[in-house]
């Protein structure tokens, strides 16, 4: 009996955010094409620091875009590479583009949410579309991203890249990031309401109002935090404003990181503001633990001890679909590698690690370093 209560409880763990992830499937949507409608000016606002090896590319890609009218604002945080130098010369040949360079970093801020300030004082259009600097957009990306914001409610609108991997841990950790997404926020409740709870976004791909942007009084009110993409559209929620997301999959690419180093500290360095924050990482990893990693663990065993009845068989069997089903899924869906997919319990192990140490580093007081640059007590 305590077998069967154990293998339901297993059961019931994969399937809930299987399920939620099917639901979301039909709701997590590319943008609508514009057609005729009158879309207002963007202001693109790109924070770089360093970002030698990818700003050309990104703005290249940024002034295909037709359809609508913007502005392209590179603000230089920094950089001792030739960021501002591939910048200027891509402002000599395009009016659209302007190169900024960021003031001195105050106490207290991120370097990212300080240049995205800055940024935002500096634009002049009616909507503010913060881009990572190593994100390339098609050429209708803006358009179809503005008219999605225009026809809607909502104040604020992001959405995820598809993600570039190459290295093991980028293929193995990276498309968890639709598995979170979407098997445990309920879109629904998020577009039907402004609960902050219920925030969600990624600071790849931001478009905003800009009066609700400064109502909300934006990056400034986030100014040390490294997540943007979850705190800027908790902020806009705080403040009364709906927020939504849209699948940017077929619309823009991002290649976050290089190596596994870089993906083991890029995901760490804002985990204790998500998934490992005080109040989730004991009951998101035992959700973890029970529904993803588990079943396949139980399945081994009572395969080699024979220990099992006909019910701990069927809820074993259950949950291992549970948990596969969504990463097989995603593989098309969002044209992940299926080696991820394949290996799903191992990279759970080394997500709930990540997640873990972030938590650890926390209560250690320990500095977090990003950009060449040291934020201590994160």
């Amino acid at each position: 009996m305590i077998l069967e209560a154990f293998a339901l409880a297993m059961m019931l763990c994969a399937l809930s955010p299987a399920v939620l992830f099917c639901v979301n499937l039909r709701r997590y949507l590319p943008p609508g094409a514009a057609n005729d409608l009158l879309l207002p000016a963007i202001s693109v606002l790109i924070p770089a620091r360093n970002e030698e090896e990818s700003i050309g590319a990104a703005i290249e890609s940024i002034l295909t875009n037709t359809e609508v009218l913007f502005e392209l604002i590179v603000m230089d945080d920094g950089s001792t590479d030739r960021t501002s130098e591939i910048v200027s010369a891509q402002a000599l040949k395009d009016p659209r583009v302007r190169l900024e360079q960021a003031p001195i970093l105050p106490a207290g801020w991120n370097g990212k949410q300080h240049a995205c300030w800055a940024l935002a004082k500096s634009a002049k259009c009616e909507l503010l579309c913060f881009i990572d600097a190593d994100v390339k957009l098609k050429a209708d990306a803006l358009s179809r991203m503005a008219a999605f914001l225009t026809r809607g409610d909502a104040a604020l609108v992001s959405g995820f890249p598809r993600q570039i991997t190459e290295t093991w841990l980028e293929w193995m950790l990276l498309p968890m990031i639709h598995f979170v997404l979407l098997g445990f926020l309920p879109i629904m409740r998020m577009r039907n309401g402004t609960d902050p709870a219920f925030a969600a976004g990624c600071g790849q791909f931001i478009l905003a109002r800009r009066d609700a942007y400064f109502v909300a009084c934006g990056h400034s009110k986030i100014r040390s935090t490294m997540h943007d993409g979850l705190l800027l559209p908790k902020r806009f929620r705080q403040c009364g404003y709906k927020t939504d997301l849209a699948d940017l999959t077929e619309l823009a690419t991002c290649r976050m990181y290089r190596n596994a180093r870089q993906v083991w500290q890029g995901l760490a360095k804002n985990a204790t503001e998500g998934l490992a924050a005080p109040v989730r990482i004991v009951p998101i990893s035992i959700l973890f633990v029970m529904g993803q990693i588990l079943p396949f663990g139980v399945a081994i065993w009572l395969w080699q001890t024979r220990a099992f009845t006909t019910p701990v068989f069927v809820y074993v069997l259950i949950g291992i679909v549970g948990a596969w089903l969504p990463r097989v899924l995603a593989v098309g869906r969002f044209r992940q590698d299926w080696r991820s997919a394949l290996l799903h319990p191992a990279g759970m192990v080394l997500l709930l690690a990540v997640q873990w140490h972030s938590f650890a580093r926390k209560l250690m007081g320990g500095a977090v370093r990003w950009k060449e640059r040291s934020y201590a007590g994160e």
